[in-house]
């Protein structure tokens, strides 16, 4: 799944559409202003590569993370003329907050600059992705006006993509919804990117956080009708239950039945960006995880502020329930949702309700931020010496019995 990346009108959309055939911008008001305002998706006609298209617009970084949560590969975009702008920082500094370190950057609009002007911006690209994860990523110069570059930039997606590790499908199936709609004949389609775990046509699953079951009447995979769905494809379900479109948001999860334990708290890990201000204990933020987005309190459980560039573990007490395990990233943006200001890993979605702070916790939590679970629960029965309760363990991890 390749995420697009960068500033408004930056070319993002008309990118996509030389690479796939495909134009996402499917709403009449983007059509009318020629700017994407929600996500949009294509698929190249080999199956192999699916493209997540998000909003550039300062305004509409919500949307941006919706899309965001559930890709493999970034495709930065960067307009030759224009160069780095604040939102290119910003989509920039996210992926990077979310772990992912695989992508390229598409120096687009290259018809409009001179060999100078291509060659300064693409030490100014250099600079930029040297602190992050992306660093050293290669940079392709292409103009989607003139077809430049754009056979060099599939090519290499198509190798990035033959080269990419399958996830196994481990675990139970976990889907972030980031759109549902009614098709004609068929009822209620739900579309997302699959967290975990693998789905069948003819299984039972559970919308979260409300709780509904549903049968899966039919599925797509990669856009191509399938039997089966699992980790890492984005899939559409054709959904059977007692509800309809109009109930469905996003931000839901279709799950496996096991999964649904919706939370109202739960500890993290979080880091806080270099530019920002110190934050402080008891801040109020947006939390973005998967396709929600939630106010939360930030209960800082080290120290009563967090500096700049720092990391430190935290309580995050959201306004309303949400889905979420253990290793999820997360977003932190500020109360006015105009900047992003960190973000974050799930770490527990049991915390305790006393002794939060206490030396025996905390080094619990750190036991928790190891990935191989065996190691994890090693570490975890040290620091708990009365026991654990696995159940719940192996749920925080979506570890099967």
């Amino acid at each position: 799944i390749v995420g697009t990346a960068g500033h408004i009108d930056h070319g993002k959309t008309t990118l996509v559409k030389a690479l796939t055939g495909v134009d996402c911008d499917r709403l009449k008001e983007e059509k009318a202003r020629g700017i994407t305002l929600d996500l949009g998706y294509a698929y190249h006609a080999d199956g192999q590569l699916g493209f997540v298209d998000v909003p550039g617009h300062e305004r509409l970084v919500h949307n941006m993370l919706a899309g965001a949560t559930g890709i493999d590969y970034v495709l930065l975009v960067i307009a030759a003329d224009d160069g780095p702008m604040p939102q290119t920082r910003e989509h920039l500094a996210i992926v990077d907050l979310l772990g992912l370190a695989q992508g390229a950057v598409a120096l687009t609009k290259i018809d409009c600059v001179d060999a100078a002007r291509l060659a300064a911006v693409q030490r100014e690209i250099a600079d930029l992705l040297a602190p992050t994860g992306l660093a050293g990523a290669p940079v392709f110069p292409v103009s989607a006006k003139t077809g430049e570059g754009v056979a060099e930039l599939s090519a290499a997606l198509h190798t990035a993509a033959q080269s990419a590790q399958v996830p196994r499908a481990q675990g139970g199936f976990r889907l972030a919804i980031d759109r549902a709609f009614h098709l004609a004949g068929a009822g209620l389609i739900v579309t997302g990117t699959a967290f975990a775990g693998a789905v069948r046509v003819g299984d039972t699953v559970c919308i979260s956080p409300p709780g509904w079951r549903a049968r899966v009447r039919s599925l797509h995979a990669q856009d191509r009708a399938s039997e089966l769905g699992q980790v890492g494809q984005r899939i559409a379900l054709n959904l059977v239950g007692d509800f309809g479109k109009d109930d469905m948001a996003r931000g839901m999860w279709v799950l496996a039945p096991e999964l649904h334990s919706p939370v109202q708290r739960l500890h993290a890990h979080i880091r806080l960006l270099p530019g920002e201000a110190k934050l402080a204990h008891w801040t109020q933020a947006h939390l973005h995880l998967g396709t929600e987005d939630v106010v939360a309190r930030i209960a800082l459980l080290e120290d009563d502020a967090l500096a700049p560039g720092e990391t430190m573990l935290a309580e995050l007490l959201l306004e309303r329930s949400i889905g979420a395990l253990h290793g999820d990233r997360f977003i932190l943006r500020d109360i006015s949702a105009q900047r992003s200001l960190g973000g974050g890993r799930v770490l527990d979605i049991f915390p305790p309700t006393r002794h939060k702070r206490a030396a025996e916790h905390l080094a619990y939590l750190h036991a928790l931020e190891t990935d191989d679970p065996r190691q994890a629960l090693a570490l975890a029965l040290e620091r708990h010496p009365a026991g654990l309760a696995l159940a719940r363990f192996a749920l925080n991890r979506n570890l099967n019995a």
